[in-house]
């Protein structure tokens, strides 16, 4: 049971036309969005933030940030996001390969060495202790510009907020998050955890 119940869509006006963004992303609000709104202020700032993590203004693609935002999530715990990124991959291109062979990452010819990079950071960014070291910093820099990596930071520090959010709240997963987690997860262990 969640800690917190989410409240309605409608609740606050305008919390709802900012939510607009995550029927694209996700095709509904998340309960997140709908718990954080019992204070307005705290879900507002929060979908600015996702806008701006998620807006594309480099190489970083939609899809490679939710499958960085997925490995984030998986190193955190969080299944609750796992299946939230998993489902925005699906909706943002991802390939089906690279959707069932995300743990498989580091040598399956779906990704490329750029996104191996790109992985590689996102799982050291999100362990504590913190493990980014000279050698995942080089091979970033070796792929990605220095907007591209606070692109792909971004991804990951944001996926922190929600990952602790989430698990903490245990937020109930919807249902349209729950069949991408099954579809796409559920032969790596992914069972939706405390959220469904």
């Amino acid at each position: 049971m969640a800690l917190v119940s989410p409240l309605s869509p409608d609740h606050d006006s305008e919390v709802a036309e900012m939510a607009l963004f995550f029927n694209e992303t996700l095709g509904f609000c998340p309960n997140s969005v709908l718990t954080m709104q019992r204070r307005p202020a705290i879900a507002k700032a929060f979908i600015s933030l996702n806008k701006a993590v998620m807006q594309n203004e480099g190489r970083v693609t939609s899809s490679l940030k939710r499958l960085i935002g997925y490995l984030a999530s998986h190193t955190a715990g969080c299944q609750y996001c796992q299946a939230h990124t998993i489902r925005a991959a699906e909706r943002y291109g991802a390939p089906d390969e690279q959707l069932l062979k995300i743990w498989e990452y580091r040598t399956h010819p779906a990704f490329s060495e750029a996104e191996r990079a790109a992985l590689d950071f996102a799982i050291a960014a999100s362990v504590v202790p913190n493990s980014v070291d000279e050698n995942i910093q080089k091979r970033l820099h070796q792929y990605w510009d220095e907007g591209e990596i606070v692109e792909i930071l971004g991804v990951v520090a944001l996926f922190g907020y929600l990952n602790r959010w989430n698990d903490s709240m245990g937020t109930n997963l919807e249902d349209a998050a729950r069949e991408s987690g099954d579809h796409w997860l559920s032969q790596t262990g992914w069972t939706g955890g405390k959220h469904v």
